[in-house]
């Protein structure tokens, strides 16, 4: 007896001043209300600063700058997603991501996914791919990609 195969996947929406997100549900922590995040000497505009959060310090990322489609600041009616690295690095298993409101929950599959061409966004830092879900542009973040840069600018 064959068994279909599952291809439904529970995802999150998440927008930003750049881009609608979408991610896997399991890769989302929790969602806070935006507070102002102490900040980070020398910072690309994109590391807005660091909140606390479960005794851990997280690097909050503004997603419109880091891929290079203008400023963007927290302040009424934002949240921050704290998201799980996928890098394994004990020293930060956790970065925020400023939002525009609160992750919507969906469910995506194949018939609702596409690959978006020519959006000019896939070669840019923390993108792994552009796509239309259900015939809307998002962009699927390179959460490898951006645990890199932020290292890289923790560093710095």
């Amino acid at each position: 007896m064959n068994t279909p195969i599952q291809s439904d996947i529970r995802a999150v929406l998440i927008q930003t001043e750049a881009a609608r997100l979408l991610l896997p549900n399991a890769t989302i922590s929790e969602v806070l209300s935006y507070a102002d995040p102490e900040p980070v000497d020398a910072a690309p505009p994109w590391l807005l600063g660091t909140i606390r959060w479960r005794g851990w310090r997280l690097p909050l990322v503004a997603f419109a700058p880091l891929i290079g489609q203008g400023a963007e600041v927290g302040g009424l009616g934002h949240k921050v997603v704290v998201l799980k690295t996928l890098g394994g690095q004990p020293t930060m298993p956790y970065f925020a991501l400023l939002t525009r409101g609160f992750p919507r929950l969906v469910t995506v599959s194949r018939d609702r996914l596409e690959g978006a061409r020519d959006s000019g966004l896939e070669s840019r830092i923390g993108v792994r791919a552009a796509v239309r879900f259900n015939d809307e542009p998002a962009v699927i973040p390179d959460i490898d990609g951006i645990e890199q840069a932020l290292r890289q600018a923790l560093a710095a």
